[in-house]
């Protein structure tokens, strides 16, 4: 120790500086503090439902915490909620899945995309990571040694991710390839034809694929969310990631898993035991009860997103200036907003403060996102219809 107690030696890890964060958690860190003063906003910058959980959810925890379900449990999860998850994307995925060593448990999405990169990525190695994409992925790759190689997602693509262009970024050290279905923040949904060709790809290169699948159920076309896990041969080269957040409006509570090979099951598992232990458990029995019971709530708000979608859609291709494609799944468009001239933070700041509407800049997802501003419409028609005439009128006087 130095004089008077002072550290002489520099006390923190070189690895802190190449950890990113959630921009639109600060973007609305910025709106609070002006809620605070009294300024009524419209959120728009936030993936969050602003639906309640289902009931029969929130009565099987609440039965489960009276019942004394308020010890520890395995790591991996408790039994019953594994075998719940198993059926589930054995079914949905048609692919057979072993809940004993298959799938993990963990507190939301995010511990399981870091806990599978720390598994995965040794200094030095590449993987392959959708722009614009959740930042998330990109932080996490970096802090553990690897490197980010940016896939652009074109909007005349429909910000889909194409074989062709992927294939152009592999090289020997392409270790793993981050697929987002239906994908935030673009709203995107991976067709079959781009399903099959990312998989015979990630074969042909022996490349794993880590698929980011929380929206699954948030899909506004066809019968079903297509997983890469399901075609012939990756079932073995690929771990599913998906959770309660998004489907069952369950943000809060904390609940995500993981399914995929059972020696990276197991290594997953092995970093939640060294530092969270394992998922409180009347959470678990929730998550049971979200599996298990009806699922007409998902039904509901699918049919209230799409209405939602359709009229912020409409809406903003409305103003001058503003453009965006129609979204096929999760709660998010991506408005193209070159047109007015203004780099994608300063407009996001000029329309909080003028009109009062918090929205993410695009940047904030990735660097070819500039030029666009990100809108979650997981908030009310009316709100939608608000912000929308807000906007409208604050972009006119720019013009």
């Amino acid at each position: 120790m130095g004089e008077f107690g002072v550290m002489k030696r520099e006390l923190y890890s070189e690895r802190m500086g190449r950890l990113g964060t959630e921009s639109a958690f600060t973007v609305l860190a910025k709106a609070k503090a002006l809620e605070a003063k009294g300024i009524e906003l419209i959120h728009f910058e936030i993936g969050e439902p602003d639906f309640d959980t289902p009931k029969h959810i929130i009565d099987a925890a609440v039965e489960a915490a009276r019942n004394q379900w308020t010890h520890y449990t395995p790591s991996a999860g408790i039994a019953e909620l594994r075998e719940a998850i198993a059926d589930t994307v054995s079914e949905s995925r048609r692919i057979d899945i072993d809940p004993n060593r298959e799938v993990v448990v963990l507190p939301g999405a995010k511990p399981a995309i870091f806990n599978s990169l720390m598994a995965i990525v040794d200094s030095g190695d590449e993987v392959i990571v959708p722009n614009p994409g959740f930042p998330i992925y990109e932080s996490v790759v970096r802090f553990a040694g690897g490197e980010p190689v940016f896939a652009k997602l074109k909007e005349e693509d429909d910000f889909n991710m194409k074989a062709d262009d992927i294939a152009k970024l592999v090289t020997e050290k392409t270790k793993v390839i981050i697929i987002n279905s239906p994908e935030n923040p673009c709203g995107s949904v991976l067709q079959k034809s781009d399903v099959e060709a990312l998989a015979e790809l990630a074969i042909e290169n022996d490349i794993f694929v880590i698929s980011d699948e929380v929206y699954c159920k948030i899909f506004y076309e066809g019968d079903e969310c297509l997983s890469i896990a399901s075609e012939p041969g990756m079932k073995e080269r690929t771990l599913i990631i998906d959770g309660f957040s998004k489907t069952y409006a369950m943000t809060g509570w904390r609940l995500g898993y993981a399914v995929g090979p059972a020696q990276l099951i197991e290594y997953i598992t092995q970093l939640q035991t060294n530092s969270t232990s394992c998922v409180n458990a009347f959470v678990q029995k929730g998550g049971v009860a979200a599996l298990r019971g009806p699922q007409d709530c998902v039904t509901e708000m699918v049919a209230k997103y799409r209405e939602r979608r359709d009229t912020i859609v409409q809406g903003l291709n409305e103003i001058d200036g503003i453009s965006c494609r129609m979204p096929r799944g999760a709660f998010y468009v991506m408005a193209n907003i070159r047109d007015l001239g203004k780099p994608s933070n300063e407009l996001m700041e000029h329309l909080m403060k003028e009109a009062r509407v918090v929205t993410l800049p695009g940047p904030a997802m990735g660097s070819y996102a500039e030029g666009y501003l990100r809108f979650s419409y997981a908030t009310s028609i009316e709100n939608i219809k608000e912000g929308i005439k807000r906007i409208e009128t604050t972009v006119s006087k720019l013009q």
